[in-house]
């Protein structure tokens, strides 16, 4: 399967591909004293591997703690990264976006809250337990002048959370309707919900699944793993994107070294095609 992912992104080069661009989805998981063997400081350097070793242009992670992101690109000095935690601030959760310096330009970017107050930096609507948030930039690739809208996220976690992740697809869903039909749009996150699911469908109205579209897919579906490399049932990472890019490939990566995880959770990488 691996070698099929391969053969796809040769063969796309080979059809005279104008640009392509490489997307990860990645929940690092905080760093929990709790976690013992899989504390932060046993899996951040296979971590930052991981990624070195995919070379995505743009990475959307959840649960990062500042620190946590300081190191990635202290190890890694050719991404960049930003945004603000949950709570407004540098103190909590973020869902930090990374990209490659010499790839992407920031035009502009920012955040806002999944509630019913989304310009107030840690509002909470909808019964949800922590503030929820989004992460946004607008990027130009270099050299090219084209440019795209990234959205990153996190859903809220629980069972009883099922309305609240309804409202926050709607939301954003919202923010995708007011851009012009014709710019293209990246979404990516830890959704905490199947795809198919009713969060899905909503965003599904505007946007497509690229491990749905993609013509060549490795790895399995589902994402979340809990350490143990056995995924979980539920595919909750996901990377959406609107035409007219296509998806080439899509990968869940499940690299480790022995026991050790670089996450609870499987990245997800697609690669597209941008005409």
């Amino acid at each position: 399967m691996r070698l099929l992912f391969l053969l796809a992104l040769q063969l796309a080069s080979l059809c005279g591909a104008a640009e392509s661009l490489r997307v990860m989805t990645f929940n690092v998981r905080y760093p929990n004293p709790g976690d013992g063997a899989n504390a932060w400081s046993a899996r951040r350097d296979l971590l930052v591997e991981t990624i070195r070793s995919r070379r995505p242009d743009v990475v959307g992670t959840q649960e990062l703690y500042y620190e946590q992101g300081q190191y990635i690109v202290e190890k890694l000095p050719e991404y960049a990264w930003f945004g603000l935690s949950r709570r407004g601030n540098h103190e909590d959760e973020h869902m930090g976006v990374f990209y490659r310096k010499d790839r992407l330009r920031v035009v502009e970017n920012g955040d806002f809250w999944l509630s019913v107050t989304p310009e107030k930096p840690g509002s909470i609507s909808w019964n949800m337990s922590l503030p929820r948030m989004v992460t946004w930039a607008v990027f130009e690739i270099t050299g090219t002048g084209k440019r795209f809208r990234y959205f990153n996220t996190h859903f809220a976690h629980r069972d009883v959370d099922e309305t609240a992740r309804l409202k926050s697809a709607m939301l954003l869903a919202c923010r995708v309707g007011l851009l012009d039909n014709d710019e293209p749009v990246v979404v990516t996150g830890d959704f905490n919900a199947d795809a198919g699911g009713g969060a899905h469908q909503v965003l599904a109205r505007n946007l497509r699944d690229a491990w749905l579209d993609a013509a060549a897919r490795t790895g399995p579906q589902d994402t979340f793993h809990g350490f143990s490399g056995k995924p979980r049932p539920g595919r909750i990472g996901w990377i959406l994107y609107r035409a007219p890019w296509k998806a080439v490939s899509a990968e869940t990566i499940t690299d480790h070294k022995g026991n050790v995880f670089p996450s609870d959770h499987f990245p997800v990488l697609a690669v597209f095609e941008i005409p």
